[in-house]
Protein backbone atom coordinates (compact mmCIF):
# COMPACT_ATOMS: atom_id res chain seq x y z
CA UNK A 1 0.00 0.00 0.00
CA UNK A 2 1.09 3.23 -0.99
CA UNK A 3 0.43 6.50 0.75
CA UNK A 4 1.59 10.04 0.12
CA UNK A 5 1.82 12.27 3.10
CA UNK A 6 2.30 16.22 2.66
CA UNK A 7 3.09 17.92 5.83
CA UNK A 8 2.32 21.56 5.50
CA UNK A 9 3.38 24.81 7.14
CA UNK A 10 1.14 25.13 10.46
CA UNK A 11 1.78 24.13 14.12
CA UNK A 12 0.71 20.61 14.72
CA UNK A 13 3.03 18.80 12.89
CA UNK A 14 3.78 16.31 15.57
CA UNK A 15 0.55 14.68 14.12
CA UNK A 16 2.58 14.00 11.02
CA UNK A 17 5.50 12.68 12.60
CA UNK A 18 3.50 10.52 14.46
CA UNK A 19 1.23 8.94 11.14
CA UNK A 20 4.52 8.69 9.91
CA UNK A 21 5.93 6.61 12.80
CA UNK A 22 2.64 4.50 12.80
CA UNK A 23 2.74 3.40 9.04
CA UNK A 24 6.38 2.25 8.77
CA UNK A 25 5.60 -1.17 9.37
CA UNK A 26 2.33 -0.53 7.42
CA UNK A 27 2.70 0.79 4.21
CA UNK A 28 5.08 2.41 1.87
CA UNK A 29 5.08 5.94 2.70
CA UNK A 30 5.90 9.12 0.03
CA UNK A 31 6.59 12.19 1.85
CA UNK A 32 6.54 15.65 1.13
CA UNK A 33 7.56 18.71 3.56
CA UNK A 34 6.52 22.10 2.97
CA UNK A 35 9.36 25.07 3.41
CA UNK A 36 7.44 26.15 6.56
CA UNK A 37 6.25 23.11 7.82
CA UNK A 38 10.60 22.23 7.83
CA UNK A 39 10.81 25.32 10.48
CA UNK A 40 7.87 24.69 12.37
CA UNK A 41 9.24 20.91 12.52
CA UNK A 42 12.57 22.44 14.26
CA UNK A 43 10.86 24.86 16.41
CA UNK A 44 7.96 22.55 18.01
CA UNK A 45 9.45 19.25 18.34
CA UNK A 46 12.66 17.31 18.66
CA UNK A 47 12.87 15.87 15.54
CA UNK A 48 15.32 17.11 13.18
CA UNK A 49 13.99 17.30 9.03
CA UNK A 50 17.04 13.88 8.71
CA UNK A 51 15.09 12.29 11.91
CA UNK A 52 11.74 12.96 9.55
CA UNK A 53 12.85 11.99 6.20
CA UNK A 54 14.16 8.52 7.73
CA UNK A 55 10.57 7.70 9.01
CA UNK A 56 9.48 7.93 5.14
CA UNK A 57 10.40 5.57 2.18
CA UNK A 58 10.92 8.03 -0.26
CA UNK A 59 10.75 11.83 0.16
CA UNK A 60 10.32 15.09 -2.10
CA UNK A 61 10.70 18.90 -2.47
CA UNK A 62 7.48 20.80 -2.47
CA UNK A 63 8.67 22.33 -5.77
CA UNK A 64 9.09 18.82 -7.36
CA UNK A 65 6.66 18.65 -9.82
CA UNK A 66 8.64 16.10 -11.89
CA UNK A 67 7.92 13.77 -8.86
CA UNK A 68 5.87 10.32 -9.62
CA UNK A 69 3.29 11.71 -7.39
CA UNK A 70 2.70 14.25 -9.39
CA UNK A 71 1.17 11.93 -12.37
CA UNK A 72 -2.58 10.31 -11.72
CA UNK A 73 -0.37 7.22 -13.54
CA UNK A 74 1.87 6.99 -10.41
CA UNK A 75 -0.72 4.53 -8.38
CA UNK A 76 -0.93 5.52 -4.66
CA UNK A 77 -3.92 4.19 -2.40
CA UNK A 78 -4.72 7.42 -0.91
CA UNK A 79 -2.91 10.66 0.43
CA UNK A 80 -2.89 12.75 3.72
CA UNK A 81 -2.06 16.39 4.54
CA UNK A 82 -1.41 16.28 8.35
CA UNK A 83 -1.02 18.90 9.65
CA UNK A 84 -2.95 20.76 6.34
CA UNK A 85 -2.64 24.46 6.30
CA UNK A 86 -5.35 27.08 5.74
CA UNK A 87 -2.83 28.14 2.44
CA UNK A 88 -3.09 24.40 1.45
CA UNK A 89 -6.73 23.78 2.12
CA UNK A 90 -7.59 26.92 -0.26
CA UNK A 91 -5.72 25.70 -2.92
CA UNK A 92 -7.12 22.17 -2.57
CA UNK A 93 -10.54 23.83 -2.55
CA UNK A 94 -9.85 25.68 -5.46
CA UNK A 95 -7.95 23.60 -7.88
CA UNK A 96 -4.96 25.38 -7.53
CA UNK A 97 -1.47 23.41 -7.74
CA UNK A 98 0.68 25.84 -6.74
CA UNK A 99 3.36 22.80 -5.34
CA UNK A 100 3.54 19.20 -5.49
CA UNK A 101 1.70 18.64 -1.90
CA UNK A 102 -1.50 20.82 -3.53
CA UNK A 103 -1.03 18.67 -7.07
CA UNK A 104 -1.36 15.29 -4.93
CA UNK A 105 -3.75 16.64 -3.77
CA UNK A 106 -5.40 17.13 -7.16
CA UNK A 107 -4.41 13.99 -8.11
CA UNK A 108 -6.25 11.78 -6.01
CA UNK A 109 -9.51 13.56 -6.25
CA UNK A 110 -9.48 13.71 -10.01
CA UNK A 111 -8.27 9.73 -9.37
CA UNK A 112 -10.76 9.19 -6.97
CA UNK A 113 -8.42 8.07 -4.67
CA UNK A 114 -8.42 8.98 -0.80
CA UNK A 115 -7.77 12.25 0.14
CA UNK A 116 -7.62 13.37 4.14
CA UNK A 117 -6.70 16.45 5.15
CA UNK A 118 -6.23 17.43 8.62
CA UNK A 119 -7.06 21.48 8.92
CA UNK A 120 -5.22 22.79 11.87
CA UNK A 121 -6.38 26.43 12.49
CA UNK A 122 -8.93 28.10 15.17
CA UNK A 123 -11.07 30.07 15.28
CA UNK A 124 -12.28 29.27 11.30
CA UNK A 125 -13.85 32.13 9.91
CA UNK A 126 -16.10 31.79 6.81
CA UNK A 127 -13.49 31.73 4.06
CA UNK A 128 -11.75 28.44 5.92
CA UNK A 129 -15.28 26.72 6.34
CA UNK A 130 -16.35 27.09 2.80
CA UNK A 131 -13.18 25.71 1.82
CA UNK A 132 -13.72 23.02 3.89
CA UNK A 133 -16.92 22.13 2.38
CA UNK A 134 -15.64 22.44 -1.04
CA UNK A 135 -13.14 20.06 -0.60
CA UNK A 136 -15.64 17.99 0.74
CA UNK A 137 -17.73 18.10 -1.75
CA UNK A 138 -14.90 17.13 -4.23
CA UNK A 139 -14.58 14.09 -2.55
CA UNK A 140 -12.10 15.08 0.38
CA UNK A 141 -12.56 13.45 4.27
CA UNK A 142 -11.81 16.10 6.98
CA UNK A 143 -10.46 15.53 10.01
CA UNK A 144 -9.27 18.44 12.24
CA UNK A 145 -7.36 17.20 15.11
CA UNK A 146 -10.21 17.94 18.01
CA UNK A 147 -9.88 16.80 21.46
CA UNK A 148 -11.46 13.75 22.86
CA UNK A 149 -11.85 12.47 26.32
CA UNK A 150 -13.59 8.94 26.11
CA UNK A 151 -10.37 7.41 26.03
CA UNK A 152 -9.32 9.32 28.63
CA UNK A 153 -6.04 10.28 27.55
CA UNK A 154 -2.98 10.60 29.96
CA UNK A 155 -1.14 12.91 27.88
CA UNK A 156 -0.50 14.59 24.88
CA UNK A 157 0.95 11.63 23.02
CA UNK A 158 -2.35 9.66 23.77
CA UNK A 159 -4.72 13.13 22.24
CA UNK A 160 -1.94 12.75 19.20
CA UNK A 161 -2.97 9.31 18.95
CA UNK A 162 -6.35 9.59 18.98
CA UNK A 163 -6.25 12.29 15.90
CA UNK A 164 -3.64 9.19 13.94
CA UNK A 165 -6.35 6.69 14.74
CA UNK A 166 -8.90 8.83 13.18
CA UNK A 167 -7.18 9.14 9.80
CA UNK A 168 -5.94 5.53 9.62
CA UNK A 169 -9.81 4.57 10.82
CA UNK A 170 -11.14 6.61 7.69
CA UNK A 171 -7.75 4.47 5.58
CA UNK A 172 -9.40 1.58 7.05
CA UNK A 173 -6.59 0.59 8.17
CA UNK A 174 -6.74 -1.26 11.82
CA UNK A 175 -5.10 0.18 14.80
CA UNK A 176 -4.87 0.24 18.74
CA UNK A 177 -4.18 3.61 18.95
CA UNK A 178 -6.79 4.80 21.31
CA UNK A 179 -9.66 2.54 23.32
CA UNK A 180 -12.74 2.63 21.35
CA UNK A 181 -16.33 3.75 22.82
CA UNK A 182 -18.03 0.88 24.27
CA UNK A 183 -21.48 2.64 25.10
CA UNK A 184 -22.49 3.20 28.55
CA UNK A 185 -23.49 0.63 31.39
CA UNK A 186 -21.38 -1.78 30.31
CA UNK A 187 -20.20 -2.12 33.96
CA UNK A 188 -23.01 -0.31 35.94
CA UNK A 189 -19.75 2.78 35.76
CA UNK A 190 -21.84 5.43 33.74
CA UNK A 191 -25.19 4.86 35.71
CA UNK A 192 -26.87 8.11 35.99
CA UNK A 193 -28.84 8.75 39.69
CA UNK A 194 -32.14 10.05 39.19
Amino acid sequence: MKIAVGITGTTGVIIGIRFLEVLQDIAETHLVISDVAEKIIETETGYTIEDVKKLCGKCYKNSDFFSPLASGSFNFYASVVVPCSMKTLASVANGYNENLISRICDVSLKQNRKLILVPREAPLNLIHLKNMVAAKEAGAIIIPPLLSFYHKPGNIDDMIDFTVGKILDSLKIEHNLYKRWQGENENNENEYEN
